[in-house]
């Protein structure tokens, strides 16, 4: 019984689409303008959730930004009016995929980087314990006759060691 019960549970959860956090007070009359309000609003990120659109945040700051795309867009910006607009204000930051130009390239390129300059790093290290020979210290006095001593009494046979 419970397992039929855990199993329609998690079978409505998998059949649920994504949900909305848009209000049916937000959506604006005209189709073609509500299309691209959402549109811009999947770019843009909540700033209180960081990694969640406005398009799918519950956020009140996500609802703020959310009426503001609309409103330019009533008022006949373009798309990247509206986005020119909320990068001014707020930084890009709001993005959600930032552009690749200025101090964003150093973010952009900064893994990779790090991953070549770890890569070269190991790679040297390697190259130069391999050339080395490993280290010996000569044998004192007292070890060279201790040697002797062994090797005498066996007759040089390394097994009987």
């Amino acid at each position: 019984m419970h397992r039929a019960l855990l199993l329609a549970l998690l079978a409505l959860g998998l059949l649920a689409g994504p949900l909305h956090a848009v209000q049916p007070d937000e959506m604006l009359p005209d189709a073609a303008q509500e299309a691209r309000a959402r549109q811009l609003s999947k770019e843009l990120r909540c700033m209180v959730c960081q990694n969640q659109s406005i398009d799918d945040s519950d956020a009140p700051l996500a609802k703020d930004l959310r009426l503001l795309v609309r409103e330019r867009i009533k008022a006949g910006d373009s798309d990247g009016q509206v986005m020119d607009f909320l990068v001014s204000r707020y930084g890009e930051f709001v993005l959600l995929r930032p552009t690749l130009h200025g101090a964003n390239i150093v973010l952009w390129l900064a893994p990779f980087l790090v991953l070549v300059v770890g890569g070269a790093g190991l790679w040297l290290a390697y190259r130069r314990r391999g050339s080395r020979p490993a280290p010996t210290a000569p044998l004192s006095n007292e070890e060279e006759e201790k040697l002797r001593r062994v090797l005498s009494e066996n007759s040089g046979d390394v097994t009987k060691l």
